[in-house]
C-alpha cells in the first residue's frame, strides 16, 4: 500500500487545495479528501494527489502529517483517526509556515481587506516579469487558472496571510504588507479591533531583523497600528502626501482605472489598470512600492498592471446577455461592500445588488454597519444567509435586514429560497443596462451563472 507525506483534510478548499498543489510539484506524495468535487479537487488530483471523496477513517493512508484547517471539527471521522495513530497533525497555517521556510524571500499579504487581489497581483506582475514567483493565493488568478504554483528556480513566495483566527503571528516573513485594519471575524476577535490591532502588533515583531513593512498610511486601523510599534524598517504608501509612495492624478474612466506613481515626489510613471476602484489604486500602489524595494525600476514591472484582470471573485465579470453586465464579487464585510459598490457609482446605468449574508454571526456583529453599506443600489435583493457553520440567529436574518434596510429608503426585497429559487425570483426583475453585482462569501458565485443561463432561454 502506498504511502503518503501529506494528507490534506478538505482539500477542496482555496487555501488547502493551494498548499497541497505547492508540496505536489516540490516532489511529496499527497492525498486528501472532501465531502464533494470541485475545481479545486481535480487541480490537484491532475498533478498526482489521491483524492477521496467523503470523509472517512479509511482515507487515512500510512502514516502522513495529517493537515486541518480552523473549519475542521473535533468529530471529523479523519482527524479521530490521526489522533488514534498518533500521527502528527499540522494547521494549515504551520504548513504554509514550512512551505515559506523553503525559499530565499517570503513576502506576506495581509490586512482585513484585499489581501487575495494584492497577492494575487504581484504574483502576477513577476509571473509577467519572468522572475518565476511560488505563491499560495485565496483565489484563482484567471489567466493562469491557478490559486498557486511552485518552481524549482523560485527565489520569491508570496503568500496571503489570514488574520481570521489569529495564526498570522506564526510567520516570519522578509516582506509584509499590511493593506487596511478594521474589526471582523468577531466570532474570534471578541474585542474587535483592539484584538486585531494586537495580532498585528505581534506580526510586525516576527519580520525577520532586514525586512520591510508597507503599510498603507491612508487606512485609520493602521495608523492606530502605527502608534502601537516601533517606527522602524516601515515603509508608507498612499495617496497621502506623507506616503513614501504615493498615488497622484488618479483618473476613473467607466471601469477602467490610472494613476500616476512618486517615490518621495520623484515621479515614477503612470499605471493603468482595467480594474476600477480607489482600492485598486492602493492594491497597485502597494505592490509597485514592495517591487521597487526589491530593485526592480518601473520600466521593468509598471506596463504589466494594465495586463491584470482581477482575481476571480473579485470584480468579476461573469456575464454579458441581453445588456444586462453581472459581475461576482466576494465582498461579505460592510467595508467590502462599500467599496465594490463604489467602484460603478459614476456608472450611468441601473445598478442591481444580490446580497447574502455570510454568517449570522457577522450579520449581527456588524448589523449597523451592513445597514449603511448599500446607498450606491438602485435595487436589492437579500437572500439567505450563508451559514458557513453558524446556528440561525432569530433576530438577525435576510428578512429583518432587509426590512430594516428598506427603512432607509434604499429599495430592498427579501428573496426566500436557495440559490435556484432565488435566481428565478430575481432574474425576471432585470432589464436592459442593468449592471448586477453578487456579492457574498457564500454559494451566492454561482447565481450569476444560473442568472445568465434563464436569460438566455
Amino acid at each position: 500500500m502506498e504511502d503518503y507525506d501529506f494528507h490534506f483534510i478538505a482539500i477542496g478548499g482555496v487555501g488547502q487545495s493551494a498548499l497541497a498543489k505547492i508540496l505536489l510539484q516540490q516532489g511529496y506524495k499527497i492525498s486528501g479528501s472532501d465531502i464533494s468535487e470541485s475545481k479545486y479537487t481535480k487541480i490537484v488530483e491532475k498533478l498526482g494527489a489521491k483524492i477521496f471523496i467523503g470523509q472517512n477513517e479509511k482515507n487515512i493512508i500510512g502514516k502522513p502529517t495529517v493537515v486541518i484547517s480552523s473549519a475542521i471539527k473535533e468529530d471529523n471521522p479523519e482527524l479521530i483517526k490521526a489522533k488514534k495513530l498518533n500521527l502528527k497533525i499540522m494547521h494549515r497555517s504551520d504548513c504554509l509556515k514550512f512551505i515559506s521556510e523553503q525559499f530565499k524571500f517570503f513576502i506576506g499579504l495581509s490586512g482585513t481587506h484585499g489581501k487575495t487581489t494584492t497577492s494575487g497581483m504581484l504574483s502576477f506582475v513577476l509571473e509577467k516579469m519572468k522572475k518565476n514567483p511560488a505563491y499560495a493565493i485565496g483565489g484563482i488568478l484567471p489567466e493562469f487558472q491557478t490559486n498557486a504554483n511552485s518552481n524549482k528556480n523560485s527565489e520569491y513566495f508570496i503568500a496571503e496571510l489570514d488574520e481570521s483566527d489569529g495564526s498570522i503571528i506564526k510567520y516570519s516573513p522578509d516582506y509584509l504588507v499590511i493593506n487596511n485594519l478594521e474589526a471582523d471575524h468577531l466570532d474570534f476577535y471578541k474585542n474587535g479591533l483592539d484584538d486585531i490591532l494586537s495580532i498585528f502588533k505581534k506580526t510586525i515583531q516576527n519580520v525577520k531583523p532586514n525586512g520591510k513593512i508597507f503599510i498603507n498610511i491612508d487606512n485609520e486601523g493602521n495608523n492606530k497600528l502605527i502608534n502601537l510599534i516601533e517606527k522602524k524598517n516601515i515603509i508608507f504608501y498612499g495617496i497621502n502626501n506623507k506616503a513614501d509612495f504615493q498615488a497622484k492624478n488618479i483618473i476613473f474612466d467607466d471601469l477602467n482605472t490610472s494613476f500616476e506613481i512618486y517615490k518621495k515626489e520623484k515621479y515614477l510613471g503612470k499605471i493603468n489598470l482595467i480594474i476600477p476602484g480607489i482600492h485598486n489604486v492602493y492594491n497597485a500602489l502597494a505592490i509597485s512600492a514592495v517591487l521597487d524595494t526589491l530593485g526592480f525600476n518601473f520600466e521593468e514591472y509598471g506596463k504589466y498592471f494594465s495586463n491584470f484582470s482581477g482575481m476571480g471573485r473579485r470584480f468579476q465579470i461573469i456575464a454579458d446577455t441581453k445588456g444586462i453586465k453581472i459581475i461576482d464579487d466576494y465582498a461579505h464585510h460592510p467595508t467590502e461592500i462599500k467599496t465594490t459598490l463604489s467602484s460603478v457609482k459614476n456608472i450611468k446605468k441601473r445598478k442591481i445588488a444580490i446580497f447574502q449574508p455570510h454568517r449570522y454571526t457577522r450579520l449581527k456583529g456588524l448589523w449597523s454597519e451592513f445597514l449603511e453599506s448599500f446607498y450606491e443600489t438602485d435595487k436589492l435583493f437579500v437572500i439567505d444567509v450563508f451559514k458557513a457553520g453558524d446556528e440561525p440567529l432569530k433576530d438577525f436574518n435576510s428578512e429583518i435586514f432587509a426590512k430594516e434596510i428598506a427603512k432607509k429608503g434604499i429599495n430592498a426585497v427579501y428573496v426566500k429560497g436557495n440559490i435556484e429559487e432565488a435566481a428565478k425570483t430575481i432574474t425576471p426583475e432585470l432589464k436592459k443596462d442593468d449592471i448586477v453585482l453578487t456579492l457574498g462569501a457564500g454559494d451566492i458565485t454561482k447565481i450569476g451563472g444560473i442568472i445568465n443561463d434563464l436569460l438566455t432561454k
